[in-house]
């Protein structure tokens, strides 16, 4: 698989990687490499871009950025909703991801968001959340994570189907009257 490697003021050096391995690599999000590049030295790289086929998904060129032990990456990680809820409640997810600062090393997989104990209403937002250590919020602390609101009645939603249906009949109704 043809790959790029750049980053921290060197020169791009072009490599062809064993495409099985970096494709099971790469199921991980944000997953690190460690690359032994024509020299013999070792480097880290995580990847910055990926170009997949799109019918067959499979990678067909990857551009990868030179980190080091200990630097600081901000990188997208997944949020996973954890807890339960009564059945009278909802969770509403404004962010499937959320943009962290950490280091190269120490990405975590997903960050875990747990609904438990909260009433209609309330919400989570990005200062709530329950970061690793060394990792720090890339943007507003308040910033919206989720929302928890009342689950609507069959009755709620039967009258709002209702309600929509009747606004396509008015509006199939004036349009015979202007023709």
């Amino acid at each position: 698989m043809p790959a790029v490697l750049y980053g921290h003021g060197t020169d791009p050096v072009h490599l062809s990687l064993p495409g099985h391995e970096v494709q099971l690599a790469l199921r991980v999000a944000n997953a690190v490499l460690e690359l032994s590049v024509d020299d013999g030295a070792s480097q880290l790289a995580l990847a910055k871009q990926v170009q997949r086929n799109p019918v067959k998904g499979t990678i067909e060129h990857l551009d990868l950025v030179i980190v080091r032990k200990g630097e600081k990456v901000t990188v997208e990680v997944p949020l996973v909703v954890v807890g339960e809820h009564p059945a009278d409640r909802m969770v509403s997810i404004d962010q499937q991801t959320v943009s962290l600062e950490v280091e190269a090393t120490n990405i975590p997989a997903d960050i875990e968001v747990s609904v438990a104990g909260l009433e209609i209403g309330d919400t989570v937002t990005a200062k709530d959340l329950v970061l690793p250590a060394g990792a720090s919020f890339a943007g507003d602390p308040d910033h919206l994570i989720l929302s928890m609101a009342a689950t609507p009645s069959q009755a709620a939603l039967d009258a709002e189907l209702a309600g929509e249906s009747t606004v396509v009949e008015e509006t199939d109704a004036e349009a015979t009257e202007e023709a």
